[in-house]
């Protein structure tokens, strides 16, 4: 497969990182940023040439190479930041596996731990890389707790990143020593949305492949202009370092905390850095539109590529933002609905060039790719994309739903030690059909249209009744008191046969009837648009449903959640057949007649709720 280039004398690389040095010696690029941190406060350098990234990198990696051996693995534990960015690229160019994760926050009295332990278990790093600073405190933590995390963390090799770049100086190689296109170079987990996050084996090969694809779908190159927020650590937010490099262009980075504190830097980010492309979840749209005010000046008129990530991207929601930004020179013709996933090194598809005068709507949803109509168009295509019967492994018919399977050079090698799994998930095949390998999404989709657009229509394992997808459900019910719910922390799943919704609610102080009513309005909403028979409403406070680092909702979280008793709930109200509403205050159970609903029965016992399935 040919890809274009910029320059027809630099071919594309089989690794990312054999770019920078080829960028840093092109005299155009010798003073270009690289990468630029523009999160307010930031001490010390804002920004890093490819010349000085490059410089950083090689003396980073001479000093790895000093103390490690090639295959090693480390667990990177930084900040974001630009520092974090070097060791990322030091790691590819010292031939070692990086595990870049969040860096826990060590205390005693923190019992929250339990996943980065898991991650050093699975990972097994012989060696950490973190500040001074952090360094002492997991000494000190190690010292005085007894758990295994603590002694997971005793047996690691740890290295201060300040020691890095004093250890060496840049010194120029006859050859590139770091890792091959074929070699494991970084472990990246699933976002845990719908199960445990699982370790996924990605290559050099397959991320340069991955972001190669992602450069041509988004039309970048040396004069593009990135802005980012995103977790550095994985997915979306590390492809677009990569995305960076291979394409020539400048990035301007910050991390996700500041978004959160302040929305409306996302946007001054844009205006200052005159950014031409820009990825964002799905669910930010709306906080943007809700806390993006204030008196600072915005320009979006550059801005060609809005990346929508996060399915399902639902068109209301694009459409506010649309409107809200417009005043400011947002262009409708930048939004470029995107779908990806780690099992693929992250990037799959976008509807993005396509879109034209607008992109052509499915149950509310706008699509993610729109697929070859031509024989021409499908050996044009680098990954193929296929939607298949889940149970008989056959493609389905345009319109009909079914488990969204791709095929490409782009695709991870599997997950960690889970070799049945593995089988699974990246080695399917389509029915009686000699083809190459699929992976599995796990995500269920629909081909719509003549010109073949595809919808992400939700997960596979969060269908609810084995036809409804709880986005809907979950709309619907915020939609019947959006003054008291908190947007985007609802959740909705099926429990032994019966639909259930948890919700957070923005003022738990409510009188008790005020609070049975939401939860009746809820009921009533669901079942006018969506004819789903909610039989249980939980409202429960701030933080109760569980999300992803990125901000999806984990529902299986949070049904393990209420089969623990672990949900912070204010009021709990289930709706049986015989005509009773039973509600919970406190652990005290209430019961009165309300209007006939079907397929659910109640079980009182003391003063515990269950539930059974009528037969």
């Amino acid at each position: 497969m040919s890809y274009e280039n910029y320059d027809p004398s630099f071919p594309d690389q089989p690794v990312v990182d054999m770019y920078l040095p080829i960028w840093a010696r092109l005299p155009a690029f010798r003073h270009k940023p690289a990468f630029i941190w523009a999160e307010e406060g930031a001490e010390g350098p804002s920004f890093l040439t490819y010349t000085q990234l490059n410089s950083a990198v090689h003396s980073i990696s001479s000093a790895l190479s000093q103390s490690l051996q090639k295959g090693d693995t480390v667990v990177i534990l930084c900040q974001p930041g630009l520092e974090l960015v070097e060791i990322i690229f030091a790691c590819q160019r010292a031939g070692l596996i990086a595990v870049p994760v969040t860096p826990p926050h060590l205390s005693l009295a923190n019992n929250h731990n339990h996943h980065h332990f898991v991650r050093l278990s699975q990972t097994k790093p012989c060696a950490a890389l973190a500040t001074r600073s952090y360094i002492r405190v997991a000494g000190e933590y190690s010292s005085c707790a007894s758990n295994r995390l603590s002694k997971l963390l005793e047996q690691l090799r740890w290295i201060a990143t300040e020691d890095l770049t004093e250890q060496s100086e840049h010194r120029e190689t006859s050859g590139y020593e770091g890792c091959r296109a074929s070699e494991v170079y970084l472990i990246q987990y699933t976002s845990g949305a719908t199960a445990i996050p699982k370790p996924v084996q990605v290559t050099a090969g397959a991320a340069a492949h991955n972001v190669r694809a992602a450069r041509r779908s988004y039309d970048l190159h040396p004069n593009s202009t990135i802005a980012s927020w995103l977790p550095q650590y994985h997915d979306c937010g590390l492809m677009f370092l990569l995305l960076t490099i291979v394409s020539g262009a400048t990035c301007a980075l910050a991390s996700p905390s500041a978004f959160v504190a302040r929305p409306r830097m996302w946007l001054e980010m844009l205006t200052e850095y005159k950014a031409t492309c820009t990825p964002v979840p799905s669910f930010a749209l709306p906080l943007v539109v809700r806390r993006g005010g204030g008196t600072s000046v915005l320009n979006l008129k550059t801005l060609k590529n809005l990346i929508i990530i996060n399915e399902p991207i639902v068109k209301p929601s694009i459409d506010e933002f649309v409107r809200v930004f417009f005043p400011f020179g947002l262009n409708p013709s930048c939004i470029s609905p995107s779908y990806g996933l780690a099992e693929n090194c992250t990037f799959v598809s976008t509807a993005w060039r396509s879109g034209g005068g607008g992109f052509p709507i499915h149950k509310n949803l706008l699509p993610s790719a729109k697929l070859p109509t031509s024989r021409e168009e499908i050996i044009e295509e680098d990954i193929e994309i296929m939607v298949v019967n889940e149970e008989t492994h056959e493609p389905v018919d345009d319109g009909v739903e079914g488990e969204i399977w791709i095929s490409s050079p782009g695709t991870a090698l599997g997950y960690l030690d889970h070799p049945s799994l593995t089988r699974e998930v990246f080695n399917s095949r389509l029915r009686d059909r000699v083809a190459s390998c699929y992976v599995r999404t796990g995500d269920r989709g629909v081909v719509a249209g003549k010109e073949r657009y595809l919808y992400v229509m939700g997960r596979c394992s969060d269908v609810i009744k084995g036809a409804v997808h709880p986005h809907y459900v979950e709309t619907a019910a915020y939609g019947s008191c959006p003054r008291l719910l908190r947007p985007g922390c609802l959740a909705a799943f099926e429990h032994r046969g019966v639909v259930m919704l948890v919700a957070e609610v923005l003022k738990p102080e409510l009188e008790d009837n005020a609070l049975v009513s939401v939860c009746e309005g809820i009921q009533n909403a669901v079942w006018e648009e969506e004819r789903v028979e909610v039989g249980v409403v939980v409202l429960a406070r701030s933080r109760s449903v569980p999300k992803t680092t990125s901000g999806k909702v984990q529902r299986w979280a949070a049904k393990y959640a209420f089969e623990r008793d672990e949900l912070k709930e204010v009021v709990r109200v289930v709706f049986g057949k015989d005509g009773c509403k039973s509600t919970v205050f406190g652990g005290r159970v209430y019961v009165k007649r309300v209007r006939e609903s079907e397929g659910q029965g109640i079980l009182l016992a003391g003063n515990r709720l269950s539930l059974q399935s009528s037969l």
